[in-house]
């Protein structure tokens, strides 16, 4: 009984990890598409709202990864303190095992180049605009080109939330 109520919680902080990863370049992805409706010219206030709000996203998109690793490395080791053994995988659920985290490093590469490369460079660009001042054009395709380049790898990161979520109901799969 002990064990599947561990189980049971480890699940389902797992699974809201899962839904929170998909989430977040989903709702992402919808904000980038609305700006993307007034073109690569600067609009100050818009702008402000979606940097503030993709790249307050960020400790977010960590937790819910860090959840999810945590959780799923629990779930088995559950298994194994109370069984003495780990359980065995059918091989539908170990291909699934595999893509689910090939995926979810992908996820990480990709917040890593986005949280670590690209945000603090949008940061420090943004930070020279200003609410009245026309923008300097150099700084301004930067800044739009490096949005383009995180919207590119957002939708990637996307795929493979989608990926997360598909693989993993293959993951109790037996024979």
């Amino acid at each position: 009984m002990t064990e599947q109520i561990i189980h049971s919680v480890l699940l389902a902080l797992h699974n809201i990890a899962l839904v929170g990863c998909a989430a977040a370049p989903f709702y992402n992805r919808a904000l980038v598409l609305k700006r993307g409706q007034y073109g690569p010219k600067l609009h100050y206030e818009l702008d402000k709202v979606v940097e503030d709000t993709l790249q307050g996203n960020a400790p977010y998109c960590i937790t819910f990864i860090i959840i999810l690793f945590v959780t799923g490395i629990a779930i088995p080791l559950n298994y194994n303190l109370f069984q003495g053994t780990f359980k065995e995988l059918h091989l539908v659920a170990t291909v699934a095992l595999v893509v689910k985290l090939l995926a979810v490093f992908g996820m990480v590469i990709i917040m890593i180049k986005i949280f670590y490369g690209i945000n603090p460079r949008l940061k420090k660009l943004f930070g020279q605009f200003a609410p009245s001042d026309k923008a300097d054009e150099s700084e301004e395709k930067e800044f739009f080109t490096l949005r383009a380049k995180r919207k590119f790898l957002c939708e990637i990161c996307l795929v493979f939330a989608i990926i997360v979520l598909v693989s993993s109901a293959f993951l109790g799969f037996s024979g």
